[in-house]
């Protein structure tokens, strides 16, 4: 299995677990968990971050963060780094609070960011800590939900949108769908190796765009040199006049030329899924024709 990437970009979201060392506790009482609290919003305030849900268990958290300025790690070092001084002062203990880094997912929104909200908040019932996620105080359920008060630092507009522009509907059916999620299967399952969680073409966009560092990549100058066509002779006019022929050279930037989704995308003028259907529909409309079964 392929190691998870630290894959890091301007808008990128990321499914987030952090746990104790040797399975230990990291929060004692409550205090410790609003203690993390402040600390979480006051690292979402530092780094721009969103956090569209959130669950405290007891021996480790689950975060969503949507990450603006592409500055994951640098938050999440923060936030660990001064909670575990904290947590470590007030209970006399030495050593690490925390088990390794923590693990991420990257998320496609629009594919699964509810799926994920949904399984964080259902965490404490998928433990049989309780019966219900209202039940379950330290996550973001009663405050998507409207059963408390909000608090700045939890976005909740993104997720009540996508069931209604009337709040208190868009609660209702929140509340229904988290329900509904009780007995549903982890949204993980269908994750790559890499630890990305999206559709097919998202995944082939990401593979397709990181570096050796996870690091979404421009085109280099070093590229520019290396003596492939360029971008404006592989799509002339007369080959951006005849769809077989555009999609014919399509095939030639990405296979024989090197050229990223996303630099093809762009030239032309397209999303990057709409390239990735191109690419997959001829690469098997030529494995049938080499392969038949």
């Amino acid at each position: 299995m392929a190691r998870p990437l630290r894959i890091e970009y301007p808008g990128a979201i990321y499914h987030i677990t952090q746990r104790g060392n040797n399975k230990c506790d990291i929060y004692v009482n409550s205090l410790d968990r609003l203690t993390f609290l402040f600390f979480l919003s006051l690292t979402i305030e530092t780094y721009h971050w969103l956090c569209h849900a959130y669950c405290l268990m007891n021996n480790h958290y689950h975060l969503l963060i949507e990450t603006p300025e592409g500055n994951l790690s640098d938050g999440m070092q923060h936030l660990n780094s001064v909670y575990a001084q904290a947590h470590n002062k007030k209970h006399n203990r030495v050593g690490h609070l925390f088990q390794g880094r923590y693990k991420s997912f990257l998320i496609e929104k629009e594919f699964y960011l509810l799926e994920v909200a949904r399984y964080i908040v259902l965490n404490p019932v998928r433990a049989k800590l309780v019966r219900h996620p209202k039940n379950w105080v330290w996550s973001s359920y009663r405050l998507t939900a409207g059963i408390d008060d909000p608090v700045w630092f939890l976005t909740t507009d993104w997720i009540l949108e996508k069931f209604s522009s009337n709040s208190r509907v868009a609660q209702a059916m929140y509340e229904e769908f988290v329900h509904d999620g009780i007995k549903a299967d982890s949204p993980f399952q269908y994750a790559s190796n890499e630890g990305i969680l999206g559709s097919q073409q998202f995944v082939h966009f990401i593979r397709d765009e990181i570096d050796d560092g996870g690091q979404v990549e421009e085109i280099s100058q070093a590229e520019k040199k290396r003596g492939r066509l360029s971008l404006e002779d592989i799509f002339t006019k007369e080959v951006l006049s005849e769809k077989k022929r555009k999609e014919e050279a399509i095939m030639l930037a990405r296979i024989l030329n090197g050229y990223r989704l996303k630099q093809i995308a762009d030239h032309l003028g397209l999303h990057y899924s709409t390239v990735s259907k191109i690419l997959n529909k001829n690469e098997k409309s030529g494995n049938s024709r080499s392969d038949p079964q």
